[in-house]
């Protein structure tokens, strides 16, 4: 049995009468001896018959091809400030077009968007817009990036991607809100074409990765070391703290001495607060304490920017010199407060670089959130 069964025993598929997939022919796929289509895009190698979809849901096999049923099709546009993704070390203060379709390859207890990656009700899909008319819209709003997000871009990525060279085309950068989830070949196409990523580390165990997520924390571990080592796309990490699950000291420890090991001290590390949705609705929210001590944790191995979040903590979501301790980025939840920063990302105080993605000054989008549909917004 391979892995993924043992997981999740009727995880691979989707069962049931085969049906028409509708939607453009895909890559990253593999035709198996017995007859059946193999996807290659995340660990979990869904194995297909004719009109079978994987555990994502949205993509499935149509005869002798893999389709992506979500293609063109969203879930809803907003403009968002950048730090919501959470990214506070690139292009701060500056709005970015979010955007999600449906579905997700993981299957996490504690999901709060699961009404969106959860969902198999293709009509929830209300916003139709090809790759090109998504970057136009960005371009027309003030936008200086896109953001995939609301459910993993994995799944979706060839939407993604085509997006993405659209947005390179109009001078716009092209972000990732994802979990990691993927396999070798798909992860080098889909960060060829990233310039940041939030990449969500869920929890540092694996049994954390097979218990709440019917997946494994192996492949995300790789996915986080080839994007920083072997990539120019800027990332940060966001943990969530489930109490009693994440947020022992012990294993905060491990993974701060592991991205300082593996990665380095300039990746900036976010700690978010857990509250009580989906299927954990029996936890209790995280407490601000437990947020406090994860972040001395990280800082006592050695990591620069370490952050908070999902909290009101001007202190932990603020960017400090790592040279000299001063505020070069001061936030109250999402509003820049402070800029002590130069044009280069220099700390004014002592000259010392304050690593990440910087153009100029600061934006002044601050907190706003703004749902908007792509065919609002005309050139």
């Amino acid at each position: 049995m391979d892995r993924t069964s043992a997981i999740a025993p009727n995880a691979p598929v989707e069962k049931g009468v085969a049906e028409k997939i509708q939607g453009p022919a895909v890559g990253y796929w593999t035709k198996l001896a017995d007859g059946r289509l193999r996807c290659d895009v995340c660990p979990r190698e869904c194995k297909l018959h004719d009109g079978q979809r994987g555990l994502c849901f949205v993509r499935g096999r149509a005869g002798d091809t893999m389709v992506l049923s979500t293609y063109g099709r969203s879930s809803g546009f907003c403009i968002d400030p950048v730090e919501k993704k959470p990214l506070n070390h690139f292009l701060p203060g500056t709005p970015i077009l979010s955007f999600g379709t449906a579905g997700c390859n993981l299957t996490c207890k504690f999901c709060q968007n699961h009404d969106i990656s959860k969902s198999r009700e293709m009509d929830t899909l209300m916003d139709r817009a090809p790759p090109e008319r998504i970057a136009e819209a960005a371009k027309t709003a003030g936008c200086r990036s896109v953001a995939f997000t609301y459910n993993d871009p994995v799944i979706f990525m060839e939407y993604a991607l085509d997006t993405a060279k659209a947005c390179r085309a109009l001078g716009l950068k092209s972000v990732a809100v994802t979990a990691g989830y993927m396999k070798p070949e798909a992860r080098r196409g889909f960060y060829a074409h990233m310039d940041a990523a939030n990449i969500d580390l869920k929890g540092f165990t694996e049994d954390f990765y097979e218990r709440l997520c019917s997946g494994r924390l192996a492949p995300v571990l790789e996915t986080i070391k080839y994007a920083h080592r072997e990539t120019p796309c800027w990332i940060e990490l966001t943990t969530l703290l489930i109490p009693g699950e994440t947020d022992s000291p012990e294993e905060l420890k491990r993974l701060a001495d592991w991205v300082a090991a593996e990665l380095d001290e300039t990746v900036p590390l976010h700690f978010s607060a857990f509250h009580p949705d989906y299927r954990m609705r029996d936890k209790t929210r995280t407490p601000a304490e437990t947020l406090h001590r994860a972040r001395e944790i990280a800082r006592g191995a050695g990591l620069r920017y370490v952050y908070t979040g999902n909290v009101h903590d001007e202190a932990g979501g603020s960017t400090l010199c790592h040279a000299c301790g001063a505020v070069v980025i001061g936030r109250d939840w999402y509003e820049i407060t402070r800029w002590n920063l130069d044009n280069t990302g220099a700390c004014d105080s002592c000259g010392a670089a304050c690593a990440g993605v910087f153009d100029g000054p600061p934006g002044d989008w601050g907190r706003k959130r703004q749902p908007v549909g792509v065919a609002e917004i005309s050139p």
